[in-house]
């Protein structure tokens, strides 16, 4: 909510704020902003202990509501999935598996958002017309056990949708 410490987002601006500040520098409201809602952080993956290779799953959190792509307790998401990833700057920068369309992993590098991004769009829907979310492809992780997780393996959430790779709304 915003306050003194966390002000309202400013869309006045030339220039939107993410092209402007670090992610260091973005108040609690700019950084939850920065979410597209996509949800694939909230897939499971799996990582090969000798290698360090991450291969993703369809396998969602357990806490995730599949057709919002929200999670279904957020503020209390860490006490309820102790294995939860809670985004900071800090883990932004040395994530290696944050997927290509990640806002925060943009940021990181420089880049623009997409057009279907709710910032730019100005729709929270277009995250899941350009196909980027993972609105009904997504099996919760509640009754699965870990060692079938390996049949879930996908590789969809490490590409970019070709509708979302467009200029602007299809």
């Amino acid at each position: 909510m915003p306050d003194a410490k966390n002000p309202p987002i400013d869309s006045s601006k030339s220039e939107p704020y993410w092209r402007l500040k670090t992610l260091e520098e973005m108040t609690t409201s700019e950084w939850e902003a920065l979410c597209d809602g996509c949800a694939r952080c909230c897939l499971n993956k799996l990582e090969d202990w000798d290698t360090g290779q991450i291969v993703w799953t369809n396998v969602a959190c357990q806490l995730l509501d599949d057709a919002s792509c929200r999670c279904s307790d957020y503020p209390n998401r860490t006490q309820n999935v102790p294995d939860c990833i809670q985004l900071t700057p800090e883990e932004v920068r040395t994530l290696t598996w944050l997927p290509a369309t990640c806002a925060y992993r943009l940021v990181r590098e420089g880049q623009d958002l997409y057009w279907w991004h709710p910032l730019v769009s100005g729709d929270p829907d277009t995250v899941h017309q350009a196909g980027v979310s993972v609105r009904g492809r997504t099996v919760s992780e509640a009754g699965i056990e870990i060692e079938d997780y390996e049949d879930h393996v996908v590789n969809w959430p490490m590409q970019v949708p070709r509708k979302a790779r467009r200029k602007k709304v299809p």
